[in-house]
Parts: C-alpha cells; structure tokens; sequence
C-alpha cells in the first residue's frame, strides 16, 4: 500500500506521545514550500543536511585526534552519526519524534571549525570584538545562510521547529523572530535529548579512541567509577576473550549505562511534572526544572569521567601540540584573508557588505577540513600571513 503525506501524518499522530512535536503542523518555513506528496517535512530536512555541502566535509575535521593519526578514529562525521543514533534510541523510548531528534543531532556540529575545539577557542579569540565565533550559532548561520544548493531559496530552508531545535545549542548571531519565540517557548524535548545524546557519544567514543591510540591506559581508567564497574563486570562474564574485545563491549555498555539511567530519570520527571501536552511542558520548563536529566549517582559518576578526560586525554601533550599547530593554522589563514578578500570564493565575498569582513572570513576557515587549511597554509609563504590589516 502506498502511503500518501496525509497516511504517515495520521499514523504518527497515533504513535508519539501528546508533548511531542508532530510533523503534521510542523512544516512551516521561511520560504514557503508546499508538503511533499509521501514525505515528511522532517524528513525532507533530514536529506537536506545529509546532502549539504558542510555535512560531506566533516568526516575530515577532527572530533580528538586529526585526519592524519589513523583511519579508525572518530571524526566529527562519525561522532555525528553516533550522536544520531543514540538520539533516535531516546526518542523512541519516549515517544518523542525522531524525525526531528535526528534532524538536531545531524545538523548540530555542521559549524565545527577545522582543528577540533583548539579550531574553535583561537576564531573565538579572534573574533572576540567582532561579534565572537561560536560553532552552535554557526551551524544555524550554514542551514540558513551559508549552504546554497537550491534555486528557490538560499540556505536549507529547513522547518522553524528544526531551526529552534538548532537554537537549543545556541542562538543565531542576529537577532530574529525565531530568536525570540524560542525564548519564550522554550526547548522541544527532542532537542533536549541531544545535548545528552551528544555527551553520551563523545565521553564513550573519546575513551574508545584515547585508549586504541595508547593516550589512556588501564591502570589510569581503574580510578573513574564507571569505568572500573563496567569492565569488572564485563571481564567477570567474558573471563577468556580477547582483552580488545572487552574494552570494546564494556565501552558499549558504558553508553546503554548512561542512556537507560537518562530514560528512567526522564520518564519519572515527566510523570511526577504531570506532562501530558506541549502546553505543560513549556509552563513545565518555566521553572528551570531538568526535565531531561540523569540520576544524581549517574550524574556524579559522568562528571568524573568528564574530568579524567579533560586531565589525561584533551590536555595530553601530543593532543594539545595536534590543537596548537591548528590554532596557527588558523590564526594565519585569518590574517592573510583579511588582507586578501579576493583570495576567497565569490560565494563569500557577496555578503562582506552585508556581515562584514570579519565574518566573513570566518565563514570561510569555519568550513574548511582539517587537509583543506593545512593545503592552504603549506601553499602560502609565512612572509605572506601578517596582522597588519
């Protein structure tokens, strides 16, 4: 049976629960579109960033360790797809709508500078009297602004509730009505999820990878509660496998640890908050209650294991010297385009007198991969990079 926009509406409106966003009703636009005949609008938004120019290039920005450390690590294109996939499990447990969990997790690292967050901290430095640099504001800028793949409209053209979504992460760099209903609407829990969804993937994928590339250890990990419960439990049931491979399944049930304890906490706030409809959960969220949270053990143990992170693996001295050298990458780039406007595509330079130079520039190095800087950069002579502009 062929199932027509008016079908699929009707059979997730008896599927999701009552304070989750519906696609029927959720497909306006800024540039006005008319519905697809058998797809749904977040659907349609979903392919839209898959296909999207930003969305192709960060399997080659860095997530922890760059491109060129090996081919088994995280970048930020898998770590986004992991982030989509525990999404889609969350809010498929809630009755939340996954269309639209996904359409937030796929599109919320797409303004991910090149270099990982030692990328991010040196645009942010730079462009501090300039209107600052902030990847979650520029992953709006890219969908609505940046990314030019249709002759209707500029950007995307994504539905407002999956640009609200986005605003969770951050609000735009202008001010807009989508800016201001998102205040006072407050966050869908399809957004919220994400940002769980988000911690979930890189605290476990992080510790996967510091550990494959020998920046973590055991003996150091023994130390961090869910660590140390997990693998006791794991080797005590897999007493003769492969050490490998039960790294590997405790670090999978690392992550079904943290997402089932964030389900229950979840679900029990929903029904002690007496949500039962999108009303309730704005006036819910009026009151700055976690309403997505985990427990208050699970929460203690992960903000342990943030730390051991951030102490043995993000400030690791091969990682800060990989960041170090990015950051000059950058900070020259920077210099040598506002020097050189000529030097960037036409695409860019018809909206200097728009945003400015400055942001420009930045849109620009922003989307670049890791090899497409380092090829810039390598191509230049340093007596080309100066400050004086």
């Amino acid at each position: 049976m062929l199932k027509n926009i008016q079908t699929l509406y009707n059979e997730e409106d008896s599927k999701l629960a009552p304070y989750a966003i519906k696609n029927k009703g959720s497909g306006e636009r800024v540039f006005p579109e008319v519905d697809h005949l058998y797809r749904l609008p977040f659907q349609r938004d979903r392919d839209r960033i898959l296909h999207s120019r930003a969305f192709k290039r960060l399997q080659y920005k860095t997530q922890v360790f760059v491109n060129s450390e090996g081919d088994h690590f995280r970048t930020r294109l898998t770590h986004t797809l992991e982030v989509a996939g525990v999404s889609r499990s969350i809010a498929t447990a809630l009755g939340l709508n996954t269309y639209l969990s996904e359409v937030i997790a796929l599109a919320h690292d797409l303004g991910h500078s090149p270099f990982g967050h030692a990328g991010q901290d040196i645009l942010s430095e730079l462009m501090k009297n300039y209107g600052g640099f902030e990847h979650n504001k520029q992953s709006l800028r890219i969908v609505q602004k940046i990314e030019n793949r249709y002759p209707d409209f500029y950007g995307l053209n994504l539905c407002k509730l999956s640009l609200l979504g986005l605003m969770k992460h951050g609000g735009a760099y202008e001010t807009s009505d989508l800016k201001t209903i998102r205040k006072e609407t407050g966050p869908t829990l399809e957004s919220l999820i994400v940002d769980f969804a988000d911690e979930i993937a890189y605290n476990s994928h992080d510790v996967d990878d510091g550990i494959e590339n020998n920046y973590l250890n055991l003996e150091e990990l023994a130390g961090v509660k869910i660590w140390s419960e997990t693998f006791r439990e794991i080797r005590s049931v897999y007493k003769n496998a492969p050490l490998k491979l039960v790294i590997r399944k405790t670090v999978r049930t690392m992550i079904d640890s943290m997402t089932i304890d964030l389900l229950s906490t979840t679900n029990q706030n929903i029904e002690n908050l007496n949500i039962q409809s999108i009303e309730s959960l704005s006036n819910a969220q009026k009151d700055e209650f976690p309403i997505v949270s985990y427990s208050l053990l699970m929460k203690n143990k992960i903000m342990e294991l943030k730390k051991f992170l951030m102490h043995f693996l993000y400030n690791h001295p091969s990682v800060k010297k990989m960041g170090e050298t990015g950051m000059s990458t950058i900070e020259n780039l920077f210099f040598y385009f506002l020097k050189n406007l000529d030097k960037i595509p036409d695409s860019y330079q018809k909206r200097i007198e728009e945003d400015g130079k400055h942001r420009v520039v930045v849109d620009y190095i922003a989307g670049m991969t890791d090899r497409y800087a380092t090829q810039l950069y390598n191509e230049m002579t340093i007596a080309n990079f100066s400050k004086d502009f």
